[in-house]
């Protein structure tokens, strides 16, 4: 079992709460229980009868006060007691009470066998959950602080206890709304028991047992994972406690920033309570601070990454460890051979942009139109627009034979690795040492008509088949970053570089790894001629936005403010849900006035916003000192590592409601961003390029977005998640409901001849 953590006195509340919540299920179930034998076993009544008999046995008044109880838990969701979804749990605790209320109010469904059946299944369900959510508390740990066989039970018994009380909750509903008396006194639930809980159980219910099969997964895997080796390269430095945490460096990097303009501001960030849900507001005051003056905006962007490299630690193989800024200062003593692969098909006759986009393809006059509508539509900027179509109107944007690209992370699900090769580039690979990985990428480049070039551990001449220079290719951005940075300093002398930083983790390691990235693309830009730098910036960030997007902001606010669907879930949520993506404008000296939208999802965390951060100071640095910098915001994308998440998935599905979102398959957001990367790299009037000077450094993020609609929507994204779920399930279940209605009247007209 985990380490007992230390207790705050809402934890102690918790505690007791789960303690009298499964104090209260194991009362019904042990009555439910011995009622039963009593009834089966001892009197031989069929077993049918005697769950019919089970509500009315003695046990209501503690199913009742159960259940009920359960409301405390939209209460803990919302004010943030725990991290359960406020909607869905509200949706989970009402179908309970909605069940309830029928079992209380209608003779005929308190006496029916489902009813029965659907008070054993929740209380087998709930007292294995409020004992497990106990520990969870006391340990601090879900996963591992549990005892196995309450964790066991938490994940696997809804395989059997899911269907059987959903089919004892319908059972219930369905006699409820056909006793006489129940329809006398409630008219009104009569319409939501026979038309609307079919309409959403039916479509829901397989979602809510796949998704648990889905946590069951992860749970065990994170149960049974086995502990992490030592550290090796970059790795977070050692925190008071003794444990590489990563809240004290996240927000130290953020004061060190600050602290090179506002000392004051500083201080607060190193004071601040509750950092993993209160970092959004300091990031702002950041970005604010930052629009003051170019000089306020590149001095903490330089001061954020000197501190990190000072205290990021660079660890070797043996364990002795030096700072990452140290490491980075000495040449490695070891050397990567070079892997070469042409590729065997023919160049193509004619360059052209070709989108991929629904199962066709969008080009020529064709895309332009799209694009327009795209702009009109406010899905993404109208520099993006005229991006696109200045790669249409002139081809050789896409002739890439004498180009070169450095993809670090060259596997990304976002990166341009697919559209570079079919068009005929030069790409230099940089990613893990696996070797599915390579199978994958070589096998890709050997069908194309480019090359590619990838770092080997041995002699391409000793690797004699093709699986064998798979074993031996990649590196580790971690481990090997200045072994990587100097093999890419010395590899093709004279040519020009595109580098572009793709690599992608989850959590505190995405941090570490766009930290490596950064001492490589550091170096390069400074030390080797002609380099440009490629980013992928997020949506889900803060951003400078050209006044018409603010004004599109407010235009949309104004239209969707009066609708009721946003009304009522304003409303609901007590402005939880649906927050104005609205900000007053921030002034600067002599008179310029900067537009920021706030698009970061709390959700994601401070560490992932962090390491876009890092991405955004190093551009604005490289572009200050006279590189080109292509740094574009790419769209919220369905790749598979996010709608793997079934609640993403399905917020995903309904975002588009609230115009003008979009959300974008892989392939169509890789050819655009792509295409966003060419027209940087090859128009000199892009703002890429270093001789076209801006107020403030940071407004090298507002041109180029394809930023899906986010930079003009009404709601600001992290308060459209909830929204967006129930109007996925609201249009699914339409069809459900009108077959439910049918079938309804159909039967009650068989039911009423034959009476």
């Amino acid at each position: 079992m985990a380490d007992q953590k230390k207790l705050k006195l809402s934890d102690y509340y918790l505690m007791l709460y789960n303690v009298l919540c499964c104090f209260g299920w194991s009362q019904v179930l042990a009555k439910a229980l011995f009622f039963l034998y009593d009834c089966v076993v001892d009197k031989g009544i069929p077993l049918d009868q005697a769950l019919s008999a089970l509500f009315v046995s003695g046990l209501a008044e503690a199913l009742i006060l159960s259940q009920l109880a359960a409301l405390l838990e939209i209460v803990h969701a919302a004010v943030g007691l725990v991290r359960s979804p406020v909607l869905i749990t509200v949706f989970q605790v009402s179908s309970r009470i909605g069940a309830l209320f029928s079992l209380i109010f209608s003779p005929a469904a308190a006496v029916h066998p489902g009813t029965g059946l659907m008070i054993i299944a929740w209380s087998m369900a709930e007292i294995p959950r409020y004992a497990f959510y106990f520990f969870a508390v006391l340990s601090g740990d879900a996963t591992k602080g549990t005892p196995y066989p309450l964790f066991w039970m938490r994940y696997s018994m809804f395989m059997i206890l899911y269907p059987a009380g959903i089919t004892g909750e319908m059972c219930n509903f369905y006699a409820a709304a056909r006793d006489p008396k129940f329809i006398a006194s409630f008219p009104w639930a009569v319409w939501i028991y026979k038309y609307l809980v079919p309409a959403l159980y039916l479509p829901g219910s397989p979602y809510m047992i796949m998704n648990m099969i889905g946590n069951r997964k992860k749970a065990f895997k994170k149960r049974f994972a086995k502990p992490p080796p030592p550290p090796r390269g970059i790795a977070w430095p050692i925190d008071k406690k003794g444990t590489r945490s990563s809240t004290d460096t996240n927000k130290g990097i953020v004061a060190a920033a600050f602290g090179a303009v506002n000392k004051d501001k500083a201080n607060v960030v190193n004071k601040a309570k509750g950092w993993r849900f209160g970092y959004v507001k300091h990031l702002t005051a950041l970005v604010e601070e930052q629009c003051k003056s170019p000089e306020a905006a590149l001095k903490m962007a330089q001061a954020g990454i000197d501190y990190a490299y000072d205290v990021f630690e660079f660890i070797a193989p043996d364990g002795s460890a030096v700072s990452l800024k140290e490491a980075m200062a000495s040449k490695s003593s070891e050397k990567f051979n070079t892997g070469f692969v042409k590729g065997e098909a023919s160049a193509p006759a004619a360059k052209e942009l070709i989108v991929p986009y629904k199962g066709g393809e969008l080009k020529g006059e064709a895309l332009k139109d799209k694009v327009q509508y795209w702009v009109e539509y406010g899905t993404i900027e109208p520099s993006a627009g005229e991006a696109i179509n200045n790669c249409i109107d002139n081809p050789s944007y896409m002739d890439l034979s004498d180009k070169y690209f450095v993809l670090l992370g060259a596997g990304s699900a976002m990166g341009p690795f697919l559209v570079l090769m079919a068009l005929g580039a030069n790409v230099i690979a940089v990613d893990l040492d696996r070797k599915p990985i390579w199978e994958r990428l070589i096998r890709i480049a050997k069908k194309s008509p480019g090359s590619i070039t990838f770092p080997l551990k041995i002699d391409q001449k000793e690797c004699t088949t093709e699986s064998a220079l798979c074993e031996q290719a990649g590196c580790n951005l971690f481990t090997d970053t200045p072994k990587i940075r100097d093999w890419l300093l010395d590899l093709y002398p004279g040519k020009a570089f595109t580098v572009g930083s793709y690599a992608y983790l989850n959590g505190a390691l995405h941090v570490q790894v766009s930290l490596a990235m950064d001492a490589i693309t550091r170096d390069l830009s400074e030390k080797r001629p002609n380099t440009s730098l490629a980013y992928l910036c997020t949506p889900t960030d803060l951003h400078l936005v050209p006044k018409e997007s603010y004004e599109a902001v407010k235009a949309n606010i104004k239209e969707f403010s009066n609708k009721p669907f946003c009304m009522f879930m304003n409303g609901m949520s007590n402005g939880k849900y649906l927050r104005k993506n609205f900000r007053n404008p921030i002034g600067a000296p002599g008179g310029k006035e900067y537009y920021l939208v706030n698009g970061i999802s709390v959700a994601q965390g401070p560490n992932y916003a962090l390491a876009k951060r890092l991405q955004h100071w190093r551009a604005i640095i490289a572009h200050s000192k006279g590189c080109k910098v292509s740094s574009n915001i790419a769209p919220s994308t369905s790749t598979v590592s996010v709608v793997q998440n079934r609640t993403f998935a399905w917020a995903y599905e309904g975002m588009p409601y609230f115009k003008p979102y979009e959300i974008f398959a892989p392939e169509t957001s890789n050819s655009v961003m792509s295409a966003l990367l060419f027209n940087d790299i090859n128009n000199p009037k892009s703002v890429a390029n270093p001789k076209n000077k801006l107020d403030n450094p940071n407004q090298l993020f507002s041109y180029g977005s394809w930023h899906g609609g986010c930079w003009r929507a009404a709601y600001m994204i992290d308060s459209i998640g909830e929204s967006s779920v129930l109007l996925y399930f609201s249009r699914i279940s339409a069809p459900y409901l009108g077959a439910a209605i049918v079938l309804t009247g159909i039967a009650n007209a068989v039911l009423n001849n034959s009476s």
